[in-house]
């Protein structure tokens, strides 16, 4: 029906902002869209997150640049908040955000009632899994949807060919092991919502079994060097099928991940950004590139897998390795544009003079180069740059302001799937 309609009009890349830093990369690094949140009333509340003037201020840089923002307001709310709630909603008319991504639907006829020319997105953890759910919403007005995480590809098509909305899906990122993200692990072992933000992720932590007469005694559940970790879901990765995923009529690829680094952001937005536009150049003769799925495996990831998108039962199996040591650390940010090979930096972990780094840049393979010399603020030549500190460091090759250094510690071969 309207999927045809949908191919014509290019995927949108939708990324993760944590905070105006982390906002600044995603565009650098060529998001079309990304999405953000106040400092309540979203599902990431230890993320650093948005003022609300922070938030016109991200708004108005965004889109300066041409890029959307979409803010989340997606808890569960509790009738104490509502007065609150409220009050968030009204003050987003002023600020002009592209459209407010909601699960509740108490804040969703708020919205409709209060600013009404603002677009509502629905959040996965509505969790919609069916073309008559979607078309339900689509009639009260909702202009997205995020489906939910268990869907297959061919449901989402199958959806898709019965709607005219826009549908969401997550393309990159952690993965909740319960249902839709609604968990009350966190709840039991913390007193920590999961619903309302606060997640303590007790699915990532490592079990024991204990015989009841023999406390002290811990016996791991699956034998073997890593522990057990039973609930632990894979991290999704689906850089292999972005032509499947744009065939099903996805209108919006989503990166998971408000709370990760902003080496995170820049390494999977600037690879989806490759993915994406190569495969509209050429889609008859798209192949995946081995420096997209290289470049995946340099950030911290607990193992990657398709999820539920192709049906594949290996895909949801726990996860039971660490992938923290990637053989790569973030080591600063570019703080000025220079046509010179003397570069401005922040730096972000300790760097040493001859460290050899790479250079992640907006377009092609991250650039090796070398530290051939520090000076400091004072204009003093150093041997090394503490984490917080502003130095100017000799390369071979000039930067731009917003690529980022990292040191290489040693080369790892990986597989990303």
């Amino acid at each position: 029906m309207n999927t045809n309609a949908k191919k014509q009009k290019k995927v949108e890349l939708l990324a993760p902002a944590g905070n105006f830093e982390k906002l600044e990369i995603a565009i650098h690094y060529g998001a079309d869209a990304v999405y953000l949140a106040g400092k309540d009333f979203s599902l990431r509340n230890f993320s650093e997150n948005f003022t609300l003037d922070e938030m016109q201020k991200a708004v108005k840089f965004a889109h300066g640049l041409g890029v959307k923002v979409y803010i989340a307001c997606n808890i569960y709310s509790r009738n104490s908040e509502q007065k609150a709630i409220a009050d968030f909603l009204a003050a987003l008319d002023g600020i002009g955000p592209d459209a407010l991504i909601v699960a509740d639907p108490g804040i969703f006829m708020e919205a409709c009632n209060l600013i009404p020319q603002i677009p509502v997105h629905l959040s996965t953890q509505a969790n919609t899994t069916n073309y008559k759910s979607v078309m339900f919403w689509e009639n009260l007005g909702v202009k997205r949807i995020n489906v939910a995480r268990e869907l297959s590809l061919k449901e989402i098509k199958e959806i898709t060919s019965f709607s005219t909305i826009d549908v969401e899906a997550f393309v990159h990122g952690a993965m909740c092991i319960s249902y839709s993200g609604r968990c009350l692990l966190s709840s039991f072992m913390e007193n920590r919502e999961s619903n309302r933000g606060e997640c303590c992720h007790p699915c990532r932590f490592k079990y024991t079994v204990v015989e009841e007469k023999r406390p002290g005694k811990y016996y791991p559940i699956s034998q073997d060097l890593y522990g057990s970790y039973i609930f632990n879901s894979r991290d999704l990765c689906m850089i292999e099928h972005i032509p499947s995923m744009i065939d099903s009529g996805i209108a919006s690829l989503k990166i998971e991940g408000r709370m990760k680094g902003i080496n995170y952001v820049a390494s999977t937005v600037k690879v989806y950004r490759e993915a994406i536009d190569a495969y509209y150049e050429n889609p008859e003769n798209y192949k995946v590139k081995k420096e997209w799925i290289k470049e995946l495996n340099k950030i911290s990831h607990r193992g990657y897998c398709t999820g539920f998108y192709l049906g594949g039962p290996e895909q949801i199996i726990p996860n039971f390795y660490d992938h923290k040591n990637t053989g790569y650390q973030f080591v600063g940010k570019v703080i000025k544009d220079t046509d010179r090979k003397n570069v401005s930096i922040e730096v972000r972990n300790k760097l040493f003079e001859g460290d050899e780094i790479e250079i992640l840049t907006v377009k092609g393979l991250a650039r090796k180069d070398k530290i051939y010399s520090i000076i400091d603020e004072n204009g003093e030549s150093v041997e090394f740059a503490q984490p917080g500190s502003r130095v100017t460091v000799a390369l071979a090759e000039s930067c731009s302001q917003n690529d980022l250094l990292r040191r290489i510690i040693v080369e790892q071969a990986q597989v990303c799937i």
